[in-house]
This record gives C-alpha cells, sequence and structure tokens, in this order.
C-alpha cells in the first residue's frame, strides 16, 4: 500500500545532485522513489537493508498505467543495477564512480522491485542537519517533474533547482553535457543538442514546473563552451523575491563579504574548489605548482571579484 503521509520531496546532496550520470528516464524516477522512499520511511536507509518499491506507488507517482509500470519495475531489475554515477571525493577531489544499487530483485508474484542502495548513495541522502539543509542540500516536491516526458527536462530541473535562490548559474558544456546524462557519441552537432535536449527541457521545465528559466550561450571566441541560465520561481511577490534575494545561505552564498583571509585560505584549499577552478592557472606556473602560491593568488582573486568563481556558492567551500 501507499502510505499517504509521504511528503513526496527529493532531497539529496549537491554533490549527487550535480554527479555525472545517465539513467533513463524510467530510472530517475525509480531513485526520486528511492530516497523519498527511504528518507521517510527510514526502510533501505542503510546498505544492507532492500527498499521495496510498488508498482501501484511508481504508477500513482507518475501517472501511468500499472501495466507500464510492471514493465518498468521488470526491466529496472536488470538495467537500474548496472548504472552508476561519478562524483568527486570531497577529500581530494578525484573523480569517484559508483552504482546507485547493490542489489536489485522483482517480485512478481508481489509487482515490488527490491533494491539496497549503495554506501555513495546512502550517505549523499542522509547526512543531512539543521545547518546543512539550506546550503549543502537539493530538494523539491516530486510532483514538479513528475509529469515530464523527458529525462533531460527531470535532469535540467534538478540542477537549476540547485540554483532557484541564486537565480544564475554557468555550466560548462562538457561537464553539463555528462550532468544531463547525454552520451558522447549523442548530438554532437550543437543546433542537436539545442533542438533535441536544451531547447525541448526548458519549454517543458516552463510549461510543467514551479521555474520559468532561460539560458545564454556562453563562448570562446566563435566557440560555445557553456551556458548561463537565468532562474526565476513562477508567482513569487516581490516582498518574496526581495527575501529570497537577501537570503544569507543563499545569494549572499556568493560574495566574500564578512569573510576573513582564514575563511578564504580554507575556502581555496577546498579540494572541490580547486578541482573546479584549477583551470584558472597554468600547470607550469607558480601558482600551478605550489599551494602556497595557488592559496595567495585565490585569495586576491577571491577579493578582487569573486563573480568569476560561480560554479558553486562560494561559502559552500567552508564546509569540508
Amino acid at each position: 500500500m501507499i502510505n499517504k503521509k509521504l511528503k513526496n520531496e527529493v532531497v539529496k546532496t549537491h554533490r549527487l545532485n550535480t554527479a555525472l550520470q545517465k539513467l533513463s528516464l524510467a530510472e530517475i524516477r525509480l531513485m526520486q522513489l528511492a530516497i523519498i522512499d527511504a528518507r521517510e520511511t527510514g526502510t533501505g536507509i542503510d546498505t544492507v537493508t532492500p527498499l521495496p518499491i510498488h508498482a501501484s506507488r511508481y504508477a500513482e507517482a507518475f501517472g501511468v498505467t500499472r501495466q507500464t509500470a510492471y514493465e518498468v519495475l521488470i526491466e529496472a531489475e536488470t538495467s537500474l543495477f548496472k548504472r552508476y554515477f561519478t562524483f568527486l571525493d570531497e577529500r581530494d577531489g578525484k573523480p569517484v564512480k559508483s552504482h546507485w544499487v547493490s542489489q536489485a530483485k522483482y517480485l512478481d508474484d508481489e509487482a515490488i522491485i527490491e533494491i539496497m542502495l549503495t554506501p555513495a548513495v546512502v550517505k549523499e541522502i542522509t547526512r543531512i542537519d539543521a545547518i546543512e539543509a539550506k546550503t549543502l542540500f537539493t530538494r523539491f516536491a516530486l510532483e514538479q517533474v513528475a509529469l515530464m516526458k523527458s529525462v533531460y527536462s527531470v535532469r535540467l530541473y534538478e540542477l537549476l533547482n540547485q540554483w532557484r535562490q541564486a537565480k544564475r548559474v554557468n555550466f560548462d558544456l562538457d561537464v553539463f553535457r555528462g550532468q544531463l546524462g547525454v552520451e558522447d557519441t549523442e548530438y554532437k552537432a550543437m543546433s542537436d543538442f539545442k533542438r533535441r535536449v536544451l531547447d525541448l527541457a526548458v519549454n517543458e521545465i516552463n510549461e510543467k514546473s514551479d521555474l520559468r528559466i532561460s539560458y545564454e550561450q556562453v563562448k570562446k571566441g566563435v566557440a560555445i563552451v557553456g551556458f548561463r541560465f537565468k532562474v526565476i520561481t513562477k508567482n513569487q511577490s516581490k516582498k518574496a523575491q526581495l527575501e529570497s534575494s537577501r537570503d544569507a545561505n543563499t545569494a549572499d552564498m556568493f560574495t566574500v563579504e564578512g569573510l576573513n583571509d582564514k575563511q578564504l585560505g580554507r575556502i581555496v584549499r577546498n579540494p572541490s574548489f580547486i578541482a573546479d577552478y584549477n583551470h584558472l592557472v597554468s600547470p607550469t606556473s607558480p601558482a600551478g605548482q605550489d599551494t602556497k602560491v595557488w592559496e595567495s593568488e585565490m585569495i586576491n582573486r577571491l577579493k578582487k571579484d569573486a563573480t568569476q568563481f560561480e560554479k558553486r556558492p562560494i561559502k559552500e567551500y567552508l564546509i569540508y
């Protein structure tokens, strides 16, 4: 039976949310249900307890027939087990690969799939407290993406929802493609990528969700190297917009106001910060070879113009 008390709120760390992944629409929906049900029921919140997902739960959540839900669960028993994602290790900033589930079993008589989440997934959906909740976690109501028909729409919504308070975000093209789940061999022509992936997703998000989004191309010379998005929450009053723009845990997270040199030093030593911005210096330069010089140069750059560091809120790097 479906638990009517479930809030159907997807909650996961920014690190898991921005991971490189290649899930199908059905698979990403199953993982969203798994995250919701594990967190809210306490079942399967570890790596040794099976988490059951019933076909009726899937059908109700996403507005599909029971038959479609049965077929999804049967196929997921094999396909989801093979899927993996890539994220950056918080200790050294190096890429780490992990599967989503360590075990999957379909129970035909009950129309249920039982899955066990991997340690990496469990860590990224459970490590939460009152302070971290606003700054390190992405959360949204499942209903906002439940009716979307493109997996790219769902992924783009997840990515942009993380930045709804900041209202702007830049994505590097190559990383962005991986985060959306676009294969290296798919939509290599920019016109195809925009038509079949980006514009389709933007239109569906604007039509079906609580966000209104737009984008512009970021160029280096004549080459498109990324995209800059604007994110607006629909039906938000001017008072609410003003309050959110002043939220110390969101928009102000992009500034270095109030931070001393010790805190800035901690930020620029964060392996995730280094991974995000090591392209700003040449590997053969003093800053590329000496950690002290790197720290000094990055602190000076942050003080001079923090807007060039937009991959994630600056103050997020304080916690590691």
